[in-house]
């Protein structure tokens, strides 16, 4: 069965709502950011310092793009759509959900962009960034699921009835599956 991928912008909950839907699902779960982290030995603003723009999005892009798994729920970075071998792997083993979050709810829930280890060009602002993420999302996603006022269970649930609708228009072809609770 397929992996369940979780994309959008930082803070747009994708490492809460995945933990979450893979108790639900019986999936294992991984957040991407944690696995470059532990093979680079550094946090990410570390590495971002360290390497740069263009070296941490190969490093991310690398880590992402040697991703084995099934029936695991992968909460990925907000920078992961820079790098198309990876979204060609995760795609290829995977659903691709884009968990969508308006600007103004996504500023309240930011703290300070650096310390979260955002790519993050000189000059730009977390409006630049939104503006240039957000169509790559959008390119890149099978379903988006807006989860701007929800609950983490009404994103979840949201998120489900999603999956669920496109299994049915896709007329279960062997990455869908209902019954026993599970959704794919």
């Amino acid at each position: 069965m397929k992996n369940i991928v979780l994309i959008g912008m930082p803070g747009a909950g994708k490492s809460t709502i995945g933990v979450v839907l893979a108790k639900i699902l019986g999936y294992e779960f991984i957040d991407s950011d944690l696995l470059i982290q532990k093979q680079e030995g550094k946090v990410l603003h570390e590495l971002i310092s360290i390497h740069g723009i263009d070296g941490f999005i190969a490093i991310e892009n690398q880590v992402n793009r040697d991703i084995h798994v099934r029936q695991t729920v992968i909460a990925t970075g907000g920078s992961v759509v820079y790098g198309a071998q990876a979204m060609e792997a995760l795609h290829r083993d995977g659903l691709i959900v884009y968990i969508q979050l308006s600007y103004d709810a996504l500023k309240q829930r930011l703290g300070d962009l650096n310390k979260r280890g955002v790519v993050l060009k000189d000059g730009s602002t977390l409006w630049d960034l939104y503006q240039e993420r957000c169509p790559l999302y959008e390119k890149y996603a099978d379903i988006i699921v807006n989860v701007d006022g929800l609950s983490i269970e009404g994103a979840i649930e949201k998120l489900r009835q999603g999956i669920v609708g496109m299994c049915k228009e896709r007329k279960n072809e062997n990455s869908c599956q209902e019954g026993s609770g599970r959704i794919l």
